[in-house]
């Protein structure tokens, strides 16, 4: 393919369009709280990575290793849950951010990409039947991937049939009268 950029002759030798990755299929999500979700991370288990380095020393120079007992407690506590605590929290809160999701329309499977603890890029391959809504909205939790809660953006999906398939919106609805009252009669 060439392509003409302000008079110069430009070849591109790409096969594919640059939404499509050859594993996982199509690109039809991009989550724009990527590179946010990751660097808050990042410098969330940075700072822990200082506190743990720096901790004997600023024991050793202030002499609070020599205090009273309660005052160490509280001294450890307060370090340990900024050390320990937040990265843990912020793990588990965003652990479900979806930073792509691909479709492979040829086998009807969705690969969702989130980051994993050590903030490498994770894959989770399911199937449209594995996707799962929950009954009461939750604040972390757009759908469930088999049983992995998963948190989308459903505005920045670029073809909003993409979400409905995804979410089981497009297949047709069959309700059963007999079935509801007989749970009627139940009751």
């Amino acid at each position: 393919q060439v392509t003409s950029f302000q008079g110069v002759a430009v070849r591109s030798l790409c096969t594919s369009s640059p939404h499509e990755h050859p594993e996982h299929g199509r690109l039809v999500y991009k989550g724009n709280l990527a590179k946010a979700v990751l660097g808050v991370r990042f410098f969330s288990y940075s700072t822990s990575i200082f506190n743990l380095f720096m901790m004997p020393y600023i024991m050793l120079k202030t002499g609070i290793g020599f205090e009273s007992l309660f005052i160490q407690a509280a001294f450890y506590g307060l370090i340990g849950f900024f050390t320990f605590v937040t990265p843990v929290t912020l793990h588990v809160l965003t652990k479900g951010y979806v930073i792509r999701l691909y479709y492979k329309d040829e086998m009807d499977t969705y690969t969702a990409i989130t980051y994993n603890a050590i903030l490498a890029e994770k894959a989770t391959v399911f199937h449209q039947k594995d996707v799962k809504i929950p009954d009461i909205t939750k604040m972390f939790t757009t759908f469930y991937a088999k049983t992995k809660s998963m948190l989308v953006n459903p505005t920045l999906f670029p073809n909003p049939q993409d979400y409905n398939h995804l979410m089981g919106y497009d297949k047709s609805f069959y309700f059963n009268l007999e079935k509801e009252k007989e749970a009627d009669e139940w009751k």
